[in-house]
């Protein structure tokens, strides 16, 4: 899980340095639209490693095992174990991911609060300006002009002082486009997943870089898509801009300008819009680096294990020089109880060596349930070579024996004593995967 939790933190690090380096040069040459399509890199670095990878015949590799004595659990009742660094960064993680979390629930709650039915005014007014909106998703609340998300549509919100803020109603059916432009385009959704994204990357200082550009990308992105619509409005379009009060950005909201966004989406107004044949072309530049993406970081899921009948086929391997330096240990419960037994593990890889599944095998396994835990706990540290199929990297399926003893004293007549019963283990699962 650690490995897994490390290899998702370096994809999403990997893709918001892609993007924060990307977006202008693609906002000048392609246009907002596609600009703002950028933002799925950092998604996709981090679900391609969930994508299916090559699936090959592999043969099990069954590795020498353990001998665990009581030594490990009087290390451990001396106080001598060390510190579990990487479940105690995962747990800090945890806690403070489920505390950003709660504050934005929080403060959602509070702006649902906020809500108030919309004026008949406003009803007749949208009609006019959107025809075929629904009217069921203008709400008046204070936090407006703005988009909040919610079940089963997003919903824009406009203040009880909409009518006076603007000057005149080409200006107010300007801004209610824009409004609109969002809720249709989806961009409450594209928030919310940012803010969710946020709070599970509460630490990473690349993720509080990102937010506030994300945010500006999406709006010059709806600026285009508004005047593509009437690019006759362009010049009243700016000025509503500019006769507007700023905001601070809200969680969960999106305001119709936010600080310091004024500058950048003036400017993106007064430049010549991208063509439809740039657009297009910067869609698709786009989604040539996604599945670029996908295909340097994706396809790790473990292959099937099974018998190889080729002799380029070689199973993965463990770096049996770290394993034996993390070895398991002995549970205190377990030594007083009396307990003993063997544990078979079962591990599988993916093709790049990284552990997916860690199982307790129950052909060859006679110790209790608290043995069984100390083996998976030390077998989540280990270190994993894969496999090769005809030279190319995969997974497969590593069985690892460790006996659990209290009484023998010399490793070598307790794998004396499980080594028949791993062998008919092996030889009876290797027949089943040949028939």
């Amino acid at each position: 899980m650690t490995e897994s939790l490390l290899r998702m933190l370096l994809g999403v690090t990997v893709g918001l340095v892609a993007v924060l380096v990307l977006r202008r040069p693609a906002r000048r040459i392609f246009g907002a639209g596609a600009a703002f399509t950028l933002w799925l890199l950092p998604v996709v670095s981090v679900l391609a490693p969930l994508l299916p990878g090559k699936v090959a015949s592999m043969a099990m590799a069954a590795l020498p095992g353990f001998w665990v004595s009581p030594d490990a659990a009087t290390a451990l009742a001396s106080g001598s174990m060390p510190f579990d660094w990487p479940q105690a960064c995962i747990a800090m993680w945890l806690a403070g991911a489920v505390v950003a979390l709660l504050r934005l629930g929080v403060h959602y709650v509070r702006l649902l609060g906020g809500l108030r039915g919309a004026p008949a005014a406003w009803t007749r007014a949208l009609e006019q300006a959107c025809p075929g909106f629904d009217i069921r998703r203008l709400r008046e609340h204070a936090a407006g002009p703005a988009v909040l998300w919610a079940l089963p549509r997003s919903l824009v919100l406009l203040p009880a002082d909409f009518a006076e803020r603007f000057d005149n109603e080409a200006t107010l059916e300007l801004v209610l486009r824009h409004e609109i432009t969002h809720a249709r385009r989806g961009d409450a959704w594209w928030s919310l997943a940012m803010e969710v994204a946020s709070a599970l990357l509460w630490f990473h200082p690349l993720a509080w870089l990102a937010r506030p550009r994300f945010r500006l990308d999406q709006e010059l992105a709806c600026d285009a898509a508004s005047l593509r619509a009437s690019p006759e409005s362009t010049a009243g379009y700016a000025r509503a801009l500019v006769d507007s009060v700023a905001t601070q950005p809200a969680p969960a909201l999106i305001p119709w300008l936010a600080e310091p966004q004024l500058k950048e989406r003036i400017a993106m107004i007064s430049r010549v819009q991208a063509g439809a044949l740039r657009r297009r072309a910067g869609f698709l530049a786009v989604a040539a680096l996604l599945a670029g993406c996908v295909f340097v970081v994706g396809g790790q899921t473990p292959v099937t294990a099974a018998t190889a009948a080729d002799a380029r086929t070689m199973p993965p391997t463990v770096d049996v020089t770290f394993k034996n330096r993390n070895p398991p240990k002995y549970p205190m419960d377990a030594v007083k109880k009396g307990e003993q037994g063997n544990v078979l593990l079962n591990i599988t890889v993916d093709a790049k060596g990284a552990i997916k599944d860690i199982a307790v095998d129950p052909k060859g396994t006679t110790a209790p349930q608290a043995l069984q835990i100390a083996a998976i706990r030390a077998a989540q540290y280990w270190r994993f070579q894969p496999g090769s199929d005809h030279g190319e990297p995969v997974g497969g399926v590593i069985q690892v024996p460790i006996n659990f003893s209290l009484h023998e004293s010399n490793p070598c007549h307790a794998g004396e004593a499980y080594a028949s019963a791993l062998d008919k283990c092996v030889k009876l699962q290797f027949d089943g995967a040949s028939s």
